[in-house]
């Protein structure tokens, strides 16, 4: 019997400096799934990676295998040991899972709540997963409906119509910082480096208070080129980004590389060129671009996706109504989903019930052929039509109810004495209980905790 899992990190449970460890590009991703769907037990895989959760979503026959496989995968990505991740991870199996990424696409676990970049994200991650041949008919429902709660509780609810997101709260830190009054930073310079969705936000965000942005890009120059059009600036290659940087008034930075691009030393150089003019660096990349040691230098204030997540905290409010009524849609469309995977259950065992019945009458009919030889060939053919008529009557309300029983979270015990007192083939369905190892031991005592 197969069953849900998911396990990871947030911006609720795991600071920065662990998260960036964590986060998995494209090409990680990928060689994450392939590794995952190797083992034997995992049968569907799916990895979410963004600047404010690592998840990984599975589909296994055995739930304490793949939860300690998924640790160590994580473990080495982050390059410790799984009994010190363990603490900062979450570990959700069966409906749990489906109402946690049904509220993740929803935008109602993220750092802003109603975002609605997640959105997009999420769909990445499930057609990544679909490319790489790692999905299946449960994680494909999973996600196809998750995505669908999602559009639900933007189209129907007003959660995400304040349009904050991070690029909107990044452009008023910048505003602030710089001691600018009202929305205009139209004698301010920004400088983009990265040509991705996120810089793209957050220099709309700046461009509509007025800044001019200069777009600074590698591998994506032709995009970056595109961008400088729109926002009515300019794009340079990345080996020119010493002198912006000695021009810029504020900094956004939101690559996906993997090492950081600017360090202490080299911003320490530029900040000599400045005449003390006040520098702010906003790095939104995950892993960081930025060293985090610029901060001591004078007249350079930096701030990283910990710091947003502060400022979102401190004045960030969402009317709880609108809150309240996405959670009520989320929780329907994870009901919905619930009733399906439900009849996953039961299906596999009517259709096994008929199957064996209809093999008893084949014998029945079959062992009697003999003794009705003055039958004729109509005759025949009534007494098996009959005979199959009074099987079917006779299963239609234990089907009926082993369904009925499916959609009150009933059936495992009706589906288990079913198997076993018509001796019908397969495994029973069964949830495992076992402890494997300290790290597994530990996330199995926080989902106690948690309930």
């Amino acid at each position: 019997m197969s069953e849900l899992l998911a396990l990871g990190v947030s911006h609720k449970t795991a600071p920065l400096e662990l998260r960036e460890r964590l986060a998995l590009t494209e090409g990680r991703a990928a060689a994450v799934l392939s590794e995952l769907t190797a083992r034997e037990e995992i049968h569907e895989a799916v990895a979410i990676s963004t600047c404010n959760r690592t998840e990984l979503y599975l589909v296994a026959t055995d739930a304490v295998a793949a939860e300690s496989a998924a640790l160590s995968v994580l473990a080495r990505q982050a390059e410790t040991r799984p009994t010190e991740l363990a603490d900062s991870l979450y570990a959700l199996r069966g409906l749990d899972v489906a109402e946690h990424l049904f509220a993740v696409a929803a935008g109602l676990d993220s750092m802003i709540v109603g975002e609605a970049e997640i959105q997009g994200q999420v769909k990445r991650a499930y057609e990544l997963a679909l490319v790489e041949g790692a999905t299946g008919p449960i994680s494909n429902r999973l996600f196809r409906d998750a995505l669908a709660a999602g559009k639900h509780v933007r189209t129907e609810t007003g959660v995400g119509r304040s349009h904050v997101s991070v690029a909107t709260v990044a452009a008023e830190l910048a505003r602030k910082s710089l001691g600018d009054s009202g929305s205009d930073l139209s004698h301010r310079r920004v400088l983009v480096i990265g040509a991705g969705e996120q810089g793209e936000r957050t220099a709309q965000a700046l461009n509509d208070r007025g800044a001019h942005a200069v777009f600074v890009a590698n591998r994506h120059y032709d995009r970056a080129l595109g961008l400088a059009q729109r926002f009515a600036g300019t794009a340079v290659p990345l080996d020119e980004l010493p002198a912006e940087l000695a021009q810029a008034d504020i900094v956004v930075s939101c690559t996906s590389s993997p090492h950081q691009l600017v360090g202490r030393e080299e911003l320490e150089l530029v900040t000599a060129e400045r005449e003390d003019r006040p520098l702010v660096i906003i790095d939104i990349a995950v892993p960081r671009d930025i060293d985090a040691a610029v901060r001591e230098l004078p007249g350079v204030t930096l701030y990283d996706m910990d710091d947003l997540q502060r400022e979102v905290a401190r004045n960030l409010s969402v009317r709880q109504a609108e809150a309240a009524r996405a959670r009520k849609l989320v929780d329907r469309d994870v009901e919905r989903f619930r009733s399906w995977i439900a009849g996953l259950d039961v299906l596999p065992t009517i259709a096994a019930l008929r199957e064996r019945a209809n093999s008893i009458v084949e014998q029945v009919l079959e062992e009697n052929d003999q003794r009705w030889e003055s039958l004729s060939e109509a005759d025949r053919e009534r007494v098996s039509a009959m005979t199959r008529a009074l099987v079917a009557r006779l299963l239609h309300e234990p089907t009926l109810r082993l369904k009925a029983g499916a959609e009150q979270d009933g059936s495992y015990v009706q589906v288990a004495a079913l198997r076993e007192l018509f001796g019908l083939d397969g495994s029973l369905p069964t949830l495992e209980d076992d402890e494997s190892g300290a790290a597994v031991a530990d996330l199995d005592e926080q989902r106690r905790r948690r309930r």
